[in-house]
């Protein structure tokens, strides 16, 4: 597969960068979280580190981030599912779809994976896992429609998004309806989506599962961590996939 010009239901393109790898049965698919992109350092990073070790790998930006289609207020996780939806769409159907995702990234992948077996194998990265508490925690004096995510103008915060973040309340009873083989990896001073949030979705998973706690890690990590998570995804994906 390459880098190929994809658009989600609502007819908006889904900006793409492909990453080759030996493994021509196997395509890793990696999404962003909230207010960010697929070219946030630590993604850039795992897609080539992975893609260095065999695996191809395709950066995605949902729609209305980066340089995808469509209106950031549009964003939201049900959105983005079927964002993801789409992409596989595109995939050949004997390929096996892996999904990484960080953040609320990892939300989609857990709410995807949950309904979707064209996903074979889940890691998820600092997973949002309540994400009704995380929009009341950081988002709560903000007033949708006027003020933005983290004082950032480029980022508004929509009525949209925060009714569906409530809406969903957390993504615990989709963790315990995975049957995908998941790695959830979480540092231990993440100040964005709390430890706890990938201590709950651990607990949760019923599936075959791993858990890596990073000791001292933020939400974003940094390049003295990034070999670690390379690595411990590579022999996850060698584990399960040969």
């Amino acid at each position: 597969m390459t880098s190929t010009e994809m658009t989600n239901g609502f007819d908006e393109t889904i900006d793409t960068s492909f990453h080759p790898g030996l493994r021509g049965d196997v395509l890793v698919i990696l999404g962003h979280g909230v207010t960010g992109n697929k070219d946030r350092p630590l993604l850039v990073a795992i897609a080539e580190g992975l893609s260095d070790r065999g695996w191809p790998c395709l950066r995605i930006s949902y729609s209305g981030n980066g340089e995808s289609g469509g209106r950031f207020e549009d964003s939201n996780i049900t959105k983005e599912i079927g964002d993801l939806s789409s992409v596989i769409d595109n995939v050949p159907p004997e390929t096996k779809v892996v999904y990484i995702g960080h953040s609320m990234g990892g939300a989609v992948g857990v709410l995807s994976a949950a309904q979707d077996p064209r996903i074979v194998l889940l890691v998820t990265i600092a997973g949002l896992a309540h994400t009704a508490d995380f929009v009341k925690r950081e988002f709560g004096d903000v007033v949708p429609g006027e003020g933005c995510m983290w004082d950032e103008p480029e980022h508004p915060l929509s009525q949209a998004y925060v009714d569906d973040l409530t809406s969903l309340g957390d993504t615990l009873t989709a963790a315990a309806s995975v049957t995908q083989p998941w790695l959830l990896i979480h540092g231990t001073a993440d100040d964005v989506v709390p430890f706890q949030d990938g201590l709950d979705a651990y607990e949760k998973a019923n599936s075959v599962k791993q858990w890596l706690a990073v000791p001292g890690a933020g939400h974003s990590f940094d390049e003295t961590t990034y070999p670690l998570l390379i690595d411990t995804i590579n022999v996850w994906l060698t584990q399960h996939l040969g």
